[in-house]
């Protein structure tokens, strides 16, 4: 069972000026793709929002991961080239590791349908056993980067878990 958060980094949403269309649309797509895996087919999505500021989607990053034990958090919004768009400058700032091949594979996809994609910053990594994927705001655009990676999401979730299993047996063993 793995425990995943979607989380839009939005203004006008956080400030309830428009509906969470996207997450939405997101964890109905997250629930599609994880009832094909029977690993996944029990896991907990839970929702959050945060405004377009760094600090906050910071530490609602770490707190998803470090205290609340996410096994994969998705971010749709602050992508794109605005002023307020800081959600890569924040996971930035949270990852340890980058996964380049996952936010290539999202925009080389996101490619074929406009070429705008091009513009978009998200994304993708790990903290720890935690994977971290920055999908755009705009639902069309963040499904199409989604489907483009989500048939690997399941095999990084195990190696991620069998890391995070390593390191609990390392651990009881020294004690």
């Amino acid at each position: 069972m793995w425990k995943v958060v979607v989380i839009t980094v939005s203004n006008s949403v956080f400030q309830r000026k428009k509906p969470a269309d996207t997450a939405v649309q997101i964890i109905s797509c997250l629930h599609d793709c994880l009832n094909l895996h029977d690993g996944l087919k029990d896991s907990t999505i839970s929702q959050d929002c945060v405004p377009d500021e760094i600090e906050t989607i910071r530490e609602t990053l770490i707190q998803w991961i470090d205290r609340e034990r996410a096994d994969l958090i998705i971010t749709t919004g602050g992508t794109g080239l605005s002023r307020d768009d800081v959600t890569p400058e924040a996971t930035r700032q949270v990852i340890d590791r980058f996964i380049p091949g996952m936010a290539e594979e999202m925009r080389r996809m996101a490619l074929q349908t406009s070429r705008r994609a091009m513009l978009t910053r998200g994304l993708a990594g790990t903290r720890g056993n935690s994977l971290i994927i920055n999908l755009p705001g705009s639902p069309e655009s963040a499904l199409t980067c989604l489907h483009a990676i989500h048939d690997q999401l399941l095999h990084a979730l195990q190696v991620l878990q069998e890391d995070r299993e390593q390191l609990a047996k390392e651990h009881k063993e020294i004690w």
